[in-house]
């Protein structure tokens, strides 16, 4: 996860390993970890960034969730982002998301080792 100002610049990054879990399972829990992180610093504005289309567009309403296992994760998140107020998603592309795709395969290579 990688937390920046507008300007781009790093605020914190951070990672961790969440076991054996799909890559949606993992979206979820670090938007719901980067909410927390948030809302937790009293900000009331967030923009999420994120190559996951499916996570973006289930936040957004236009795609519902249909996994179970999905369903907590996103109930979570969207209970977070309403308390914090404003939140708004953003679809990106892996290749402009190389900052998080580093920090997962961090965290993926610390549990593997």
């Amino acid at each position: 996860m990688r937390i920046e100002n507008e300007d781009g610049s790093l605020v914190e990054e951070f990672g961790e390993s969440i076991g054996v879990a799909t890559n949606n399972v993992a979206e979820y829990r670090g938007l719901v970890a980067a909410l927390e992180w948030a809302q937790a610093r009293g900000h009331h504005a967030l923009h999420v960034r994120s190559d996951s289309l499916l996570l973006v567009q289930q936040m957004l309403g236009n795609f519902k969730v249909k996994s179970a296992g999905l369903q907590p994760l996103h109930a979570k998140a969207q209970v977070v982002a309403h308390e914090i107020g404003r939140v708004t998603f953003e679809h990106v592309r892996r290749a402009h998301n190389a900052h998080a795709d580093r920090l997962a395969n961090a965290a993926m290579d610390e549990q593997g080792g």
